[in-house]
């Protein structure tokens, strides 16, 4: 019996993503943005999503096999994740302009921190790729030990060169520098030393985990790209980064023609670690296979062995397979 072997080989990988909540015709509805999915596809993986659900975040078992993590955009990370004795000295003058400014990303949505800060961790022990985007890379650095800029404005918008980083009234169009660090991950993909990204957030990386490496800075010295250089070399599965910008939307006016070709070839080297991931797994699983087999024929009669190592196969099967639609029967209106 080989069904489990042949059909595991044909599965896609699967790339897990929380969705973003927000409130439509008085009652709450789970979304991601289409731009990351459509770019998850292209390159060869499922996206899965995670609906923001209260209570998910002690299901996330459910939801293996993990070959990958995307996070992207959502609401400020709740500042008592990260709270230490570099947290900034904001008057509550400060938080109210502050609050009046960004009143929407300031809503704190501690079920979707606790998802995600659940899958960043699971990612930093298994050394499962993963790609955090805007907010997905603050929830990666926080879950590595890093802090947070409660405000840019406030609290680095004093230095010699300030950077807008985000403008409501040209959400899409606006862009600003960022010199991208010589010999990184960025810098192979983009092929240039400056690119202009564009910025949804007022928040942002204040004291970067001991594990990453920046790969790229704001004019008022904002991180807007870092990784662990331990943890990247996608062809063996291996992909650790943060973005703090959104490549999946940089884009021409008008177009769906990226700003530059390294906008999607950060999803595509992305998906190359996932698949080489899920290889890995499958590999694992066929030697553990193999021997637990190994271990039955020495056990066991013919007739005996026969039925255990169908139902092994079985059990294995369904382990690999059922949760493949698992989280979906909830995400249809």
């Amino acid at each position: 019996m080989v069904v489990a072997n042949d059909l595991s080989s044909k599965i896609l990988p699967r790339v897990l993503i929380v969705s973003r909540r927000t409130l439509r015709k008085n009652k709450y509805v789970d979304f991601v943005g289409e731009y990351h999915l459509d770019l998850i596809v292209s390159s060869g993986a499922v996206p899965v999503i995670v609906p923001r659900v209260n209570g998910i975040h002690s299901m996330l078992q459910s939801f293996e096999p993990i070959h990958g993590v995307l996070l992207c955009e959502g609401e400020d990370v709740d500042p008592s994740l990260y709270a230490d004795d570099e947290l900034s000295d904001l008057s509550p003058e400060d938080m109210e302009e502050i609050k009046k400014a960004h009143a929407e990303d300031m809503t704190i949505d501690r079920e979707k921190d606790s998802i995600e800060l659940t899958l960043a961790r699971l990612c930093l022990e298994r050394n499962i790729p993963f790609l955090g985007i805007c907010r997905g890379s603050q929830i990666l650095n926080v879950a590595a030990g890093g802090t947070l800029y409660q405000d840019i404005d406030k609290e680095l918008g004093t230095t010699m060169t300030t950077t807008n980083h985000i403008d409501y009234d040209n959400y899409d169009g606006h862009r600003h520098e960022a010199r991208i660090v010589e010999e990184t991950p960025l810098h192979k993909l983009f092929e240039e030393m400056e690119i202009m990204v564009n910025s949804y957030h007022h928040q942002g990386v204040k004291r970067l985990a001991q594990r990453f490496v920046p790969m790229a800075y704001a004019p008022d010295g904002l991180i807007e790209g870092f990784y662990d250089p331990n943890r990247y070399d996608p062809k063996e599965g291996q992909f650790l980064m943060g973005l703090q910008f959104h490549p999946e939307r940089m884009r021409l006016p008008g177009s769906d023609e990226f700003d530059y070709p390294g906008c999607a070839l950060v999803y595509q080297e992305f998906v190359k670690a996932v698949i080489a991931f899920q290889k890995k797994q499958v590999n694992a699983t066929q030697v553990e296979m193999k021997r637990k087999t190994t271990t039955l024929v020495k056990s066991f009669s013919q007739a005996e062995f026969l039925e255990v190592r169908d139902s092994f196969v079985l059990h294995t099967y369904r382990l690999y397979v059922l949760p493949l639609n698992i989280g979906f029967s909830d995400m249809a209106e």
